[in-house]
């Protein structure tokens, strides 16, 4: 018998335990393969048996190392059979993912014959609002040769506009050369309308002074040469060779004229030229991304926020005038539409969201509630009725019962430089056409496609037009040297006339201005400058890019409204570099 084993206590070890330790002491010097065969032979032994035991103490011990080995294994398995989806939730603005392509080339063809409108009887109305935003020039007011004036840069290198297949649909419509195809086609442009306006372009190029601005009211002129330009997607970027340069020149004008203060230096007796310079800074900082324009857009978008009525609305010079307590219409739909691109831009202007939260309620002060349509400074509706809807409409109102009604009650308009006197209101038919067609725009549907039948192909068949063959009179030529056919409009009416500057056009001159009664008589030419054609020309090729300088109100604010949606891993990632301009010392 062997001698009883004893603990390190000095206690006797039970023979099962012995016998337990007798066999680890075996099992150390087995392989792998004789170890796992004892264990599982081990398992079919008796429970008090050292065999089991000894078997039950190895899975134990082999158990750490197994999970070890099989727990990331599995969890290799289960991604691999997870469904590959790389999705991720995001709050997304409406997009459109586009294939870039060249403009096509709608140079120089020949504009239709079209039917003219029917004949209107006419309608005697007196215009009891402003026909000139440029009457009473001011060359330079509040302001001293003492006043410190912000450093202007020497240099202003731009920024180019956003390349991306991703267009920024909810933003400013479709600008882009491709995307103005797309528009074009989806709501009833023509490439005899896109030859129309890049003659136009052309004409404002050829007109632009060396120091950036335009003849007339210089601020106010230059402000709407920008807008014209940006309404085509024309950038300071070397994408826009044709016209880049000029943008860059206007706006770097705007900003060498802006104040310390934020106010411009030249101006208007009412002051309309600080909104209209601000409209067009808060729209070039939307498309360019320059910090710089943002700071001079800023400034200047204080003014108006200060200047609002505790009502929403707007009078001239930016003050509240007793003599006009619902506000001016006119006034304020310049107010509101600088607001409106501020507002857009996302530019940081303290109490910019309030003033365009409260802004249609100002409109709302002029409206006719029984005939529907927009007054002056009262509730007599005017043509002014379309800059009341189009204001209500971009100010996220175009549900509005007041839109509605002027809508109808706009019906009855007709567009026509022979016939261009109205039931409602009369005066100054470019203006009024410039604010009613972009209403009917946004109003979309069987409204816009009947005024798109009138508007169109007048504004295409009264476009002055001077073909690149009349070296005396166009003398311009493109980035690659070659001649160019220009045009520009004149307004019908006689009263909707503009000075301020600029050459002087006599009624023997070749291309002289054409004026009409309003009742379809022969019309006559009559003396005008540029200041005036650049002003009507800037409105009717805005009213030629309709179709894709803003998207329709609808598919605005259902763009704004989107529901979280998820964003593929392939969409392109939105860049935007920014390069400063170099600062010049005082």
């Amino acid at each position: 018998m062997s001698k009883q084993q004893l603990d390190k206590n000095g206690n006797p070890i039970p023979e099962l335990d012995q016998n337990l330790q007798d066999l680890q002491k075996l099992f150390a010097n087995m392989s792998f393969s004789e170890r796992f065969r004892k264990t599982m032979e081990g398992l079919n032994k008796p429970k008090d048996s050292g065999e089991y035991k000894f078997a039950k103490l190895q899975l134990q011990l082999m158990s750490g190392p197994i999970v070890a080995i099989l727990l990331p294994l599995i969890f290799v398995i289960f991604l691999f059979t997870l469904k590959n989806d790389t999705t991720v939730t995001t709050h997304t603005q409406q997009v459109e993912i586009v294939e870039a392509e060249e403009a096509p080339e709608v140079e120089e063809p020949e504009p239709p014959e079209y039917e003219p409108p029917d004949v209107m009887e006419p309608v005697d109305t007196d215009f009891d609002g402003p026909t000139d935003f440029s009457s009473d020039v001011v060359t330079q007011t509040d302001f001293t040769p003492n006043e410190p004036v912000s450093p202007k840069p020497a240099e202003f290198n731009s920024v180019s506009i956003v390349k991306s297949p991703i267009v920024m649909r909810n933003i400013l419509g479709s600008r882009s050369p491709g995307q103005r195809g797309t528009a074009l086609a989806k709501f009833g442009g023509s490439k005899e309308g896109e030859a129309t306006v890049m003659r136009a372009l052309r004409w404002l190029k050829s007109k632009q002074k060396p120091d950036g601005s335009w003849d007339g009211q210089a601020t106010a002129n230059t402000g709407l040469a920008i807008l014209t330009f940006l309404a085509h997607g024309e950038t300071p970027s070397p994408d826009n060779p044709e016209f880049g340069p000029t943008v860059e020149k206007a706006i770097k004008f705007l900003c060498d004229e802006q104040r310390q203060d934020g106010l411009f230096k030249n101006k208007d007796g009412n002051n309309y030229s600080h909104l209209i310079a601000t409209y067009a800074l808060s729209e070039a900082y939307s498309m360019t991304k320059n910090p710089l324009v943002k700071e001079a857009a800023e400034k200047a978008v204080a003014h108006i926020i200060r200047g609002q009525y505790p009502t929403g609305t707007w009078a001239y010079n930016m003050k509240f005038n007793a003599g006009y307590p619902t506000g001016d219409t006119s006034y304020a739909g310049w107010a509101a539409q600088a607001i409106k691109a501020a507002h857009t831009a996302g530019l940081e202007a303290e109490g910019l969201h309030e003033a365009y939260e409260k802004a249609a309620e100002g409109f709302l002060l002029n409206h006719n509630e029984s005939r529907g349509g927009f007054g002056y400074n009262n509730k007599n509706p005017t043509g002014l009725s379309g800059v009341g809807a189009l204001c209500m409409q971009l100010l996220g109102k175009w549900n509005h019962p007041a839109v509605k009604r002027t809508m109808d009650l706009l019906a009855d308009y007709k567009f026509s430089f022979e016939n261009w006197k109205q039931p409602v209101g009369g005066g100054s038919p470019i203006y009024y056409w410039y604010y009613i067609t972009q209403a009917k725009f946004q109003e979309g549907g069987a409204t816009f496609k009947q005024w798109n039948q009138q508007f169109m192909p007048e504004l295409i068949k009264q476009q002055v037009k001077i073909p690149k063959e009349d070296t005396e009179y166009n003398k311009y030529v493109d980035q690659d040297g070659n001649p160019r056919d220009i045009g520009f409009w004149d307004s019908p009416s006689k009263g909707e006339h503009h000075t301020g500057g600029g050459k002087h056009y006599s009624a023997n001159d070749k291309y002289a201005r054409t004026v009409y009664p309003g009742n379809g008589e022969a019309g006559e030419k009559v003396e005008t400058t540029d200041g005036g054609r650049i002003q009507d020309t800037c409105l009717c090729a805005l009213q030629l890019m309709v179709y894709y300088r803003f998207l329709p109100a609808t598919l605005a604010v259902n763009a704004e409204n989107q529901p979280t949606e998820t964003k593929p891993k392939s969409s392109k990632e939105v860049t935007v570099k920014a390069v400063r301009r170099r600062a010049s010392s005082n």
